[in-house]
């Protein structure tokens, strides 16, 4: 009678999926909470370690290679372990490594803390993506992408000023205790939801629940491999805006600070509500390359005006705003572009090789925006951006294409084999 509701797309069902959604988007939170940890201490570490920011950096930097390598070998582990295990490892490894930093403080100290966060890291989306492929109903899942993004999102939002608002009030010390607690307590919940491991009847995967999982072969195809360039530019271009348009506009153009710092939030802030509205856009339609090909075209002629134009106050603000909007709204459609070229069993890897890319972008990111301020041509911030969201639009086509020609391939074969 249970399995009845539940294939019935009845309460039961909902009430998973719910959950699912719940516990995904709080591991999702944290991540995002615990990337954005350092960078607004930067002037009390230096104060504290005897450092300069090129140390600290360092860290950042060493967060991103560990993430980086460690990326396809979890992909592996969470479609062998299972994705909620491997979650609730990542959150307690980043949780005592955060606690135990605030125990000890130390520069080393700092680097080893780093260097699990970045292996923790490499956990969540790939495991993330694999629970709410698994769990959510293919009509709802683009949703379900969009309230995990948008998670992330808040996640990222609210850390500066949070480990601020603490580091002022209590010291370092309890503000990286309370990120590692943090950590531990989303941890708990999710440790206890064994009907996350729950598989799903075939007509929500597509597929047995007991797929067939092939090797790095598998995975490593020119579709994914496009992918993992359109998510390695995606995140290039907006690092740029998110990183360097502030000081980009103040020089080039001489816009107020106070005016482009306020231009930024309007960006980030529709880049949030973009990605809600992308959900329900990419539940409605399965042409998700099409969508994300026509959001970066439209947010590439936004950001080439924004660039090349000095705009006043108001009008930058909005296009800013707009450029976000759009920014985020393709976000659901991307994460479906992924699900769909993923082969059967292979979740996990799949999504642990294309958001390597996120991590490339990371450390690329900041060296390329960098050179281009340092050699006096802030416009080109925008000028580089714009470039990359044309070929990340290209990218997204492409790859699109390839997983249909795969499709139709497995299509081909299987026929064959039922011959």
């Amino acid at each position: 009678m249970a399995e009845a509701v539940a294939t019935s797309g009845g309460g039961t069902e909902r009430t998973g999926e719910y959950e699912a959604i719940a516990l995904v988007s709080a591991a999702h939170f944290v991540q995002h909470f615990q990337s954005l940890v350092l960078p607004p201490l930067f002037p009390f570490l230096t104060a504290q370690f005897g450092v300069g920011f090129v140390e600290l950096g360092l860290a950042l930097a060493v967060s991103n290679v560990f993430a980086v390598a460690a990326q396809l070998p979890v992909g592996f582990l969470v479609d062998r372990i299972g994705s909620r295990r491997m979650l609730v490892f990542a959150l307690i490894v980043t949780g005592l490594a955060f606690l135990s930093f605030a125990v000890a403080p130390s520069y080393p100290r700092l680097l080893l803390m780093m260097a699990f966060v970045g292996l923790s890291n490499s956990v969540f989306h790939p495991a993330d993506y694999a629970i709410l492929s698994a769990r959510i109903a293919p009509a709802r899942l683009g949703r379900a992408f969009s309230v995990h993004s948008f998670a992330g999102f808040i996640g990222t939002a609210v850390a500066p000023v949070t480990m601020l608002a603490i580091v002022a009030a209590a010291g370092l010390n309890i503000g990286f205790a309370l990120v590692g607690i943090l950590a531990l307590t989303v941890a708990l919940p999710l440790s206890l939801a064994r009907r996350v491991d729950r598989t799903v009847l075939r007509k929500h995967t597509g597929e047995p629940a007991s797929g067939r999982r092939d090797g790095l072969t598998s995975i490593l195809t020119p579709s994914i491999l496009a992918l993992t360039g359109f998510f390695a530019l995606l995140s290039l271009s907006g690092s740029g805006i998110s990183n360097f348009s502030v000081v980009a506009l103040t020089s080039a153009f001489g816009t107020p600070l106070s005016v482009a710092s306020l231009a930024l939030t309007g960006y980030l802030t529709a880049q949030a509500f973009g990605v809600l509205a992308g959900g329900f856009v990419a539940d409605l339609t399965r042409r998700h390359a099409e969508v994300a090909a026509l959001g970066y075209g439209v947010n590439a002629c936004i950001v080439l005006v924004i660039g090349t134009i000095g705009l006043g106050a108001a009008p930058l603000i909005a296009a800013m705003a707009i450029a976000g909007f759009l920014g985020g709204m393709i976000m659901p459609s991307r994460d479906m572009l992924v699900r769909a070229a993923a082969p059967p069993g292979a979740i996990g890897r799949t999504f642990g090789v294309v958001t390597a890319g996120f991590n490339i972008a990371g450390m690329v990111g900041p060296l390329l925006f960098g050179f281009i301020m340092d050699h006096g041509m802030p416009q080109w911030v925008f000028g580089a951006s714009v470039i990359i969201m044309a070929v990340t639009a290209a990218l997204a086509l492409i790859g699109d294409r390839r997983v249909a020609a795969n499709r139709r391939r497995r299509a081909a074969i299987a026929a064959e084999a039922a011959e």
